[in-house]
């Protein structure tokens, strides 16, 4: 038998052209649905705040309240050492409200028209004062209005209307929560809201960003059996800005009985499941849900329901969920106290395991490329936090410096350079 050659052994120029032709389409499709995880830092949490309520000095307000409660409640002591409460307590001193909703939808209720249209003017003139009052404002602030159900929908938008009035045009870092997603064509709805509003106020495609709140099961599991919060991300493009999972209302549509309710019941982590995998590589923020009890009454409530929260915001850092919703001043103690405790505890690891794979060399882990794109966003994710400095970093692992943390996001965990 005669041996092939190697030229009969090799692909052919046609099969390779064929190869392209049916690949190619695919390179641009997946560049285009999953570009990646943004660059900037995504906030730790979501204050939301009745409209009713919220005034220019909200965040100064909630921050000196969360510091009294810091230095008076016994249980923080147990919660964390005097290195995470020292950061913390400059946190809320300075900037303690990282992303805040002027909530117009259920913390704020139906009003009358009157009312309703005078808050919201109010809101926008109060999202302009903030951007102006760097760095103690927000770093991101918008407003919930009320659904695209057919009943409030006429309401809701007339209210972002009057709060885009009521700044003067669109605030930077503006954001717009849309509650109660139930079918993908909502999303169309709010995209030519979106565009409106971009093309009244002179502004370039996708400015005003959308945020989908993920609160019945419908936006998790459509009629046709296809994940309607995964049509919804794609179908909205670069304006849908995060998915935000809704504890009460999902909990409740699902039947789950008030007394269960909560983020760590198994109805709760199968939705914000479907959230993580439809999100991931997206560039989409996914961010847990709230708690209903509130750290006030007798010293033993205070306790438990600090205790409570502070699990909770641990668990979710634990499953991937960097962002949660806060909805008293006492939630953000613990909020930072869980998150700056977690980054704290996870960095020397993480560094040391770069500074391995920095080296090329092999230890009691060998990661690959895809776990050193992800110590390297842990540490990303706590320097943005504050939870500890460039300098602490480098001297656990001298070669984890931010250029070269950036490199290894940038090419997907791949080393480019010694």
């Amino acid at each position: 038998m005669t041996e092939p050659t190697s030229a009969a052994r090799s692909i052919s120029d046609h099969a390779r052209a064929r190869i392209e032709e049916l690949l190619a389409p695919v390179d641009d499709d997946l560049g285009r649905w999953f570009p990646g995880d943004r660059a900037e830092p995504q906030p730790v949490h979501t204050v939301y705040v009745s409209a009713a309520d919220v005034d220019v000095d909200t965040p100064r307000r909630w921050g000196t309240a969360a510091l009294a409660l810091e230095s008076s409640a016994p249980t923080v002591a147990d919660l964390a050492g005097d290195e995470v409460r020292e950061i913390v307590r400059t946190r809320l001193a300075v900037n303690p409200i990282e992303d805040l909703r002027i909530d117009l939808e259920d913390g704020y209720g139906w009003r009358g028209d009157e009312r309703e249209d005078a808050d919201a003017r109010r809101a926008g003139q109060i999202l302009t004062r903030w951007v102006a009052d760097r760095p103690h404002a927000p770093r991101a602030a918008g407003v919930r209005a009320k659904g695209l159900g057919a009943y409030e929908r006429a309401r809701g938008i007339r209210t972002l209307e009057l709060v885009l009035d009521g700044a003067g045009g669109v605030p930077s870092g503006f954001v717009v929560t849309v509650p109660k997603l139930r079918d993908v064509r909502q999303v169309d709805a709010i995209t030519v809201l979106c565009e409106e509003f971009e093309r009244a106020h002179g502004l370039t495609e996708a400015s005003v960003r959308v945020e989908l709140q993920i609160e019945i099961p419908q936006a998790v599991l459509g009629p046709d059996g296809r994940a309607t919060l995964a049509q919804a991300i794609h179908r909205g493009g670069r304006r849908i800005w995060g998915l935000h999972y809704g504890t009460y209302d999902y909990s409740a549509a699902c039947g789950i009985v008030s007394a269960q309710q909560s983020l760590e019941h198994p109805v709760a982590d199968h939705a914000k499941a479907v959230m993580q995998v439809a999100a991931a590589q997206t560039g989409v923020w996914i961010s847990d849900g709230s708690t209903q009890v509130m750290p006030t009454g007798e010293p033993e409530q205070i306790d438990a329901a600090l205790r409570r929260h502070h699990r909770l915001v641990t668990r979710s850092l634990e499953r991937g969920f960097y962002q949660g919703w806060d909805m008293h001043p006492g939630h953000l103690v613990t909020r930072w106290l869980a998150v700056v405790g977690f980054y704290r505890s996870a960095m020397p690891a993480a560094a040391s395991r770069l500074q391995a794979y920095f080296e090329r060399r092999s230890g009691d882990v060998v990661d690959e490329p895809a776990t050193a794109m992800s110590l390297a966003l842990v540490i990303r994710r706590g320097l943005a936090a504050a939870a500890f400095t460039v300098d602490e970093v480098t001297r656990t692992a001298p070669l984890c410096t931010l250029s070269r943390l950036d490199e290894l996001l940038a090419g997907g965990g791949a080393l480019t350079s010694d």
